[in-house]
């Protein structure tokens, strides 16, 4: 059966596969400790961040400490939702690369949510995706990472809900982080 790749889970274990991309992502930007919980199961979105990831608004934190805190969250969902992508086309999927079509749809929503969230103008957009996209690339199309990504997208499926300690733990016995 040839499955394509669309920007919609096309059943559960796309949906896992998808979790364990962006629970990856965070890992190897060593932002883990961003993720509360993700759940397999959640009717919203589900990975629920943790408090660090979320701007607290104080008059005691310099406008340039918000900003970066702001360029950072940005970049971390970028990189999440190229991974998320990733992780389905290349590693469920067996594809070699991500269909060029989904490529665009993703950067066109990474680039809406940098003008819109972060007023970025194009170029600082496209360097950040850029960024992301070379890292999430070192990541799912080295085939000997598949094997582990395949089982921890199995652990999210059998386990259905993980605090973000558990998904370190089993990144860590993976060998992933």
């Amino acid at each position: 059966m040839d499955e394509s790749l669309t920007l919609h889970y096309s059943n559960e274990d796309d949906r896992a596969y998808g979790l364990a991309g962006m629970a990856i992502s965070l890992a190897a930007l060593d932002a883990i400790d961003r993720i509360s919980s993700v759940s397999l199961d959640a009717e919203g979105p589900m990975v629920t961040f943790s408090h660090s990831y979320y701007y607290c608004g104080s008059p005691s934190v310099s406008p340039k400490s918000t900003w970066d805190h702001l360029i950072n969250n940005y970049y971390l969902t970028s990189a999440m939702v190229l991974s998320n992508v990733m992780a389905r086309a290349m590693v469920r999927m067996g594809r070699r690369d991500v269909p060029a079509g989904i490529l665009d749809s993703v950067k066109e929503h990474i680039r809406e949510e940098g003008r819109d969230t972060c007023s970025l103008d194009p170029d600082e957009i496209d360097a950040i995706y850029d960024k992301t996209f070379r890292t999430a690339s070192r990541i799912f199309t080295n085939p000997r990472l598949h094997p582990a990504i395949q089982e921890f997208a199995r652990v999210i499926s059998r386990r259905r809900t993980l605090s973000g300690m558990e998904i370190a733990d089993e990144l860590h016995l993976l060998q992933l982080i």
